[in-house]
């Protein structure tokens, strides 16, 4: 049965432009909607860019992009329970909002000039990117390696051409190694 949380506007204010707000029982919430509520709309030429931050009792918080708000966007819906469970990898930033540690789960938004938000690449794109690749490798070399004959397999009237595992195997890491360096290696 879905949770579903009331909503809450009560964010605190940590900084000149950035605003935090704790979320009870993160573990149970598969997705969350940021919206502006209509009472006030951000200053011409800003927006909000909202981050998302899991509890970690050992360290300060670790936030992750999720996307923008704005006046022309008002509202988002963001899935973060994929994010829960991946562990950090370099694309968090840890120090967005001066505050303390905190056992909680929480959202984050920091006001900034629209133009900084407007072609943003959040973090779930690229892992959905990174993992898509992946796992479409992977599945290659897996299929491919399925049909693995040893020599001695082979009948010695066959027509059909051979490629060496060695090859495609070689194939699959440098693929796998580019793709870590550059995501976006594919469309280059």
């Amino acid at each position: 049965m879905p949770l579903f949380i009331l909503v809450q506007t009560d964010f605190q204010q940590v900084g000149e432009t950035q605003f935090v707000i704790t979320i009870p029982e993160a573990d149970n919430i598969n997705h969350i909607v940021v919206f502006l509520t209509g009472l006030q709309q951000f200053p011409a030429g800003l927006a909000g860019l909202v981050y998302f931050s899991w509890p970690n009792p050992n360290a300060p918080p670790q936030w992750q992009m999720l996307g923008h708000i704005s006046n022309e966007k008002p509202s988002a819906i963001f899935k973060i329970s994929n994010l829960k469970k991946k562990p950090m990898d370099g694309t968090s930033t840890t120090v967005i909002f001066d505050q303390q540690m905190s056992h909680n789960a929480q959202i984050g938004i920091s006001v900034e000039p629209i133009f900084n938000v407007k072609e943003e690449n959040p973090v779930n794109n690229l892992r959905t990117v990174v993992e898509t690749s992946h796992k479409v490798l992977q599945h290659f070399l897996n299929y491919v390696t399925s049909f693995a004959l040893t020599p001695s397999q082979i009948p010695s009237d066959s027509t059909d051409m051979l490629v060496p595992l060695s090859r495609i195997q070689n194939w699959y890491s440098n693929v796998e190694r580019r793709l870590i360096q550059n995501p976006d290696f594919w469309w280059s």
